[in-house]
């Protein structure tokens, strides 16, 4: 089972038992649960649930495990014969948390799939 969850803007597909690098979440201690609501996919087999927009009363819960840092980028400036030039470098913030359940409510109806006709 599978579901796409929008985790801060951005859309992630989650399973059970991985780990993901989800944008900077400030609040968060490594330990604490999160809960993210905002299932707009669930896939379980050959049964989809499709949100419109979202599943209703699904969630994915996940455990944060560590804020870590992305490798550097370094922006180069440079106008020439001007003895003007700029480096800089910036390192991305991630959360990295553990997808611990994908929960769904018991009176869900999966999509009826129709049959294409060629």
């Amino acid at each position: 089972m599978y579901a796409i969850a929008d985790i801060a803007g951005k859309q992630f597909r989650v399973e059970e038992g991985r780990y993901l690098y989800i944008p900077y979440h400030e609040q968060a201690q490594p330990g604490d649960e999160l809960v993210f609501d905002r299932v707009l996919l669930v896939v379980d087999g050959d049964q989809v649930y499709l949100g419109r927009p979202v599943v209703a009363g699904a969630a994915v819960k996940a455990r944060v495990l560590e804020h870590v840092k992305a490798d550097k980028v370094l922006v180069f400036k440079k106008k020439r014969r001007k003895r003007y030039k700029v480096k800089r470098g910036h390192r991305q913030r991630y959360t990295k948390v553990l997808i611990e359940a994908l929960t769904l409510p018991e009176n869900a109806q999966p999509l009826a799939v129709e049959a294409a006709t060629a």
